[in-house]
């Protein structure tokens, strides 16, 4: 069991444990300690979203790899993807982001990653967590060996080329107005760029961060805000970014809100179809709609089913070989381009689709009705689903649902939430049955 590590990282409260400069520190000398191989210089990169507390980890993060002999490069507010891309491209030993992607600004996170741009195995964290564990000042580095720390520049204009090299080549955006909400997150600056400089009449929304307002009523988890900007500005789309911008959510000319299952699938089909998909299937977690496997059944594409996160959804695609893959809450994986979830990349290839099919987002995106499917959280400890009252509450509901829906009943990685989920084609039936188990848990908290 990991003590430190969820889903995505380390996250919580910031500056209450864990998210502590101290434990910052800490996190920063056991991986350096774990990363540190071979003679040659090693470097860390380190990049942020618009959080206030940014400024309490960020010089800590630095100090810890530091103190270890590592040099940091540091890239500001950057989108996560970018983080894991320069990693590579910098051919650094780590890459670090300090984000709680969708959650509020109260919060904050460390991701890391490794030397290939992907984001840690389970292993990985354990033996970190172990040395976060033991003294870590055995293997500081002599004086003369004490790294060094410096900004890059143009981290944002190399992201912004990258991002702009993966739309089709001699294809643009013009004619199209498009709304495009950051978050007041880490992408405030580089989408909107990339947007415009492929042509399109850019309409920006969330992007006056001040540390304190990102995912605030807008970005992923708020979508009304972009939905309600694509009518009052006509506009012909609009794409949702979170605060780290690892995900999105779009809505078509008429503000209808398009998730993250439609926008694999549309991009499934047209790769299917171009002899682009590999794998023969695309990758999902259990979380996403029956609808969606319904679907890609008809279309003869595989769907291949993974715990909730990312990374495993990531793991799952370098095991069957498959190049697209993602969540329903928008985290999509385009492994010819990103080793994670990118927001922005994800939104352009929708974009060229849209453009290639010469029909309204409307009519190109809503691939198929989707199944109801009732979502609920119960603020309560994972321990919780151990107890028999609860256990008894969940096997009556699954026996009277039976084939003719499913349940996904799990605890969060990133919050002390137990989330409860169900779906079935009769909603009301679901509904009752969702209700039915988060009465029983909360009874038992």
């Amino acid at each position: 069991m990991r003590k430190y590590f969820g889903t995505d990282g380390i996250r919580g409260r910031a500056n209450q444990e864990p998210m502590t400069a101290e434990m910052a520190l800490r996190v920063a000398q056991a991986a350096a300690s774990l990363f540190k191989r071979g003679d040659h210089r090693h470097r860390v990169v380190i990049g942020k979203d618009t959080r206030l507390s940014g400024y309490l980890l960020e010089p800590a993060l630095t100090a810890g790899f530091i103190a270890k002999g590592m040099d940091v490069i540091l890239l500001g507010p950057l989108p996560t993807p970018a983080v894991a891309m320069l990693t590579k491209s910098l051919r650094a030993d780590i890459g670090v982001m300090i984000s709680a992607s969708h959650n509020p600004y109260e919060d904050n996170g460390i991701k890391l990653f490794g030397p290939d741009g992907g984001k840690l195995s389970d292993e990985l964290e354990l033996q970190i967590e172990a040395r976060m564990e033991s003294p870590n000042g055995d293997d500081l580095a002599a004086p003369a060996e004490i790294g060094r720390a410096s900004r890059l520049d143009d981290a944002i204009g190399r992201y912004v080329e990258y991002a702009k090299a993966t739309y089709p080549s001699g294809c643009n955006l013009e004619g199209l107005k498009i709304v495009i909400d950051c978050a007041n997150g880490a992408a405030y600056k580089v989408a909107p760029t990339v947007l415009w400089e492929l042509g399109a009449e850019v309409v920006p929304v969330a992007v006056a961060p001040d540390g304190r307002n990102i995912n605030h009523n807008c970005g992923a988890t708020h979508p009304q805000t972009m939905q309600e900007a694509v009518v009052a500005h006509r506009a012909d789309l609009g794409i949702a970014l979170d605060g780290d911008a690892d995900r999105l959510i779009m809505a078509d000319e008429n503000g209808n809100r398009i998730d993250g299952d439609q926008l694999m699938a549309l991009i499934a089909r047209s790769w299917n179809k171009t002899g682009r998909l590999k794998g023969g299937a695309l990758v999902a977690t259990v979380m996403s709609n029956l609808g969606l496997e319904r679907y890609l059944d008809k279309e003869k594409i595989g769907l291949i089913r993974t715990p909730v996160g990312d990374r495993y959804v990531v793991e799952a695609m370098k095991e069957h070989g498959c190049n697209v893959g993602g969540e329903q809450s928008g985290h999509i994986v385009l492994s010819d381009y990103c080793t994670t979830g990118d927001g922005l990349i994800a939104a352009l290839q929708i974009l060229s689709v849209i453009r290639e099919s010469g029909h309204p987002a409307s009519e190109t995106c809503a691939l198929f009705k989707p199944v109801p499917q009732i979502l609920q959280n119960v603020r309560a400890p994972a321990s919780v689903l151990d107890l028999a009252p609860v256990r008894d509450a969940i096997e009556r509901a699954e026996k009277h649902l039976g084939a003719a829906g499913r349940f996904v009943i799990r605890k969060s990685g990133t919050e002390p939430l137990v989330r409860v989920m169900a779906e079935g084609d009769d909603g009301a039936l679901v509904q009752k049955l969702v209700n039915d188990i988060c009465e029983a848990v909360q009874k038992a908290v």
